[in-house]
């Protein structure tokens, strides 16, 4: 999915149907900014808003995603390729999702760290004490919390034991252990408990 294309083929049927950024925005009741990252291939329009966006533009969604007019003989050879493409294209974001995760989780991981050396070596009073103690709690918090909430929405986990992919209880997966990708989970078809690795594509 070359994003490029697709941001320059965005502002040439933007043109043709004579609207600014500002007036396609305001009919799609979106920010004039998120239409100049489409255009300037930072970003993708996004799922909920692509058929309204195509329909304004008098575009299809293959012919978007595709980032030029296509005719009918092609329409459905097309179709094909953009499905193909579009899946790429979220597997990579996938990837760069969890990617996040981890930096989220080496983060809590420094910062606990730091605020144990602080504790362990440095010279404070009991106020400036409780206030770190406060503030390296919350910060390693968000970390693990945005960590794990962004593991859980993208992917599977495999189980072990019966090779079965499935999304874990949010409840028990907030709880369970971790090592690296592998999370210690119940399966919910086996019922055995196992270290699951973790998948992204079913």
């Amino acid at each position: 999915m070359d994003q490029i294309k697709i941001g320059k083929f965005i502002a040439k049927c933007r043109k043709e149907k004579n609207l600014t950024q500002s007036q396609l925005a305001e009919k799609l009741n979106i920010t004039d900014r998120a239409i100049s990252k489409w255009e300037n291939a930072k970003s993708m329009p996004d799922s909920s808003i692509m058929i309204e966006l195509c329909e304004l533009l008098d575009i299809t969604v293959n012919e978007l995603l595709l980032g030029e007019r296509i005719g009918k003989e092609k329409y459905f050879e097309q179709a094909e390729n953009n499905l193909i493409e579009l899946q790429k294209y979220i597997e990579n974001q996938n990837k760069l999702q969890i990617n996040l995760s981890y930096i989220f989780r080496i983060t809590s991981l420094i910062v606990d760290f730091v605020f144990a050396f602080i504790i362990l070596f440095g010279t404070i009073d009991t106020l400036s004490e409780i206030i770190l103690i406060i503030t390296f709690a919350i910060v390693s918090f968000i970390c693990l919390f945005t960590s794990s909430h962004i593991e859980l929405l993208i992917g599977y986990y495999q189980c072990n034991k019966c090779g079965n992919k499935y999304i874990p209880n949010k409840d028990f997966f907030s709880f369970s252990m971790q090592i690296g990708s592998k999370r210690y989970l119940k399966c919910p078809k086996c019922h055995k408990k196992s270290w699951n690795n973790k998948v992204l594509t079913k």
